[in-house]
């Protein structure tokens, strides 16, 4: 279970790490952006990308990972 909970850390890190190695800039207008959301909106994204999250580990496990 540890083991699990490790690669889907470090398969995060290396995903967020290319985001900002590969286009910087547009990390800063994906932020600028995301500013000027009201903050329910970014709530109900933030929830919504957790809920996809939940389901993709849910397949990935019933898949036998």
């Amino acid at each position: 279970m540890i083991g699990i909970a490790l690669l889907a850390i470090g398969l995060v890190l290396i995903i967020e790490g290319l985001v900002y190695a590969l286009a910087p800039s547009l990390v800063e207008d994906l932020l600028e952006a995301l500013r000027a959301l009201p903050e329910s909106q970014r709530r109900t994204m933030g929830l919504v990308a957790m809920a996809l999250g939940v389901v993709l580990v849910w397949m990935a496990k019933s898949l036998g990972a």
